[in-house]
């Protein structure tokens, strides 16, 4: 039997606090719209993803659906197990784990969305619809690693796929739709080329990573790449109180997430920083809430308060800005955000 090498653990990646913060909180709440982390080759971008889905629980998913529809959400069924819940049907169950689908710089369209076999319709007066990787990605992890170097055409119908959680293929006047509900997390190096602003402006959040420059936490980095290569199976396991404390977290946020509240002037707060910050349109405005109410959940909490937005904002307006008013060596200043919470005086 071949030895398959297990998956580095989520919680054993040093640093990259800003990077592993966003993943946990688009597994957390999947109506974020996914992240795009930008930088430099060799910072664990890859390694988080796939350490991501080894993290999660497993979940269960209709057996032989293609789709892995799960049979407590009729909402968001395929059509062919919708049909058959509503003839009855006893829909067999298995338990699945999320897993991170690779989508390849080359795919066409076709193999994206899928295809409809037109001639097939005509005769039989059927859909026959070859599944793409949309539909392998439903209920799990769409990796794109060097998104930017995706045709724009191919990017735009990852967003909304991602933004409406349905893949909808329409071929010579025969239409087919599926559900398509994944968490996209999009790699790119910079010095290989950006994202057009309209396509960045459709990431919830972008993170930028760097190499460490921290002398202790490279040792880290390499103590621990060593001790995994050597014995991963032993490395993994002395992660294990720390990877079962996380997915605790995780699952426990999720519950709360329905609880969070916020008032009036959290909305006036999110205004006023994209407005002074320069954002065009309001998708940012909208994101930043979302992101906070998410990061009060993840720290346990039912209401969201300054500090969430401050984090927030950190995490969803910076590729937004078209002018950077707070920039300063090191990177941008988040001062002002925080001037901005102290005038609406949130407690």
């Amino acid at each position: 039997m071949k030895n398959v090498k297990k998956v580095y653990p989520f919680t054993a990646i040093v640093g990259q606090e800003n990077m592993k913060k966003a993943l946990i909180l688009n597994v957390i709440n999947p109506l974020l719209g996914g992240v795009l982390i930008r930088g430099e080759k060799g910072t664990a971008k890859s390694t988080a993803v796939r350490a991501l889905a080894e993290l999660l629980p497993e979940r269960t998913q209709v057996e032989g659906c293609v789709f892995g529809c799960d049979p407590q959400d009729k909402s968001n069924m395929c059509e062919k197990c919708r049909e058959r819940m509503e003839k009855g049907e006893n829909l067999s169950e298995i338990k699945g784990k999320m897993k991170v689908v690779d989508l390849p710089v080359s795919a066409t369209e076709d193999r994206v969305v899928g295809t409809l076999d037109i001639e097939y319709a005509i005769k039989k007066g059927e859909k026959k619809f070859e599944p793409g990787i949309l539909a392998q990605a439903n209920r799990n992890i769409l990796y794109v690693d060097e998104v930017n170097l995706l045709d724009d055409h191919i990017v735009d119908v990852l967003l909304d796929s991602a933004a409406m959680g349905v893949n909808t293929i329409e071929r010579e006047g025969v239409s087919f739709s599926h559900p398509a509900k994944f968490l996209l997390v999009g790699t790119m190096n910079p010095e290989e080329g950006d994202l057009r602003p309209q396509l960045l402006d459709r990431f919830g959040m972008v993170v930028d990573v760097i190499g460490e420059r921290d002398t202790e936490k490279r040792v880290q980095i390499i103590k621990r790449r060593l001790e995994y290569e050597n014995d991963n199976e032993g490395f993994i396991l002395s992660y294990d109180q720390e990877q079962q404390k996380l997915r605790d977290r995780i699952s426990m946020a999720k519950e709360m997430l329905k609880e969070v509240t916020f008032d009036d002037k959290i909305l006036q707060m999110a205004a006023k920083i994209s407005i002074e910050m320069d954002v065009d349109g309001h998708r940012a405005d909208i994101s930043m809430i979302k992101t906070a109410i998410t990061i009060a959940a993840f720290n346990g909490r039912d209401n969201v308060n300054s500090e969430d937005m401050v984090e927030a904002a950190k995490l969803t307006l910076p590729h937004r800005m078209r002018r950077k008013p707070f920039e300063e060596e090191g990177g941008i200043n988040f001062s002002k955000v925080r001037e901005i919470i102290n005038e609406i005086a949130i407690p």
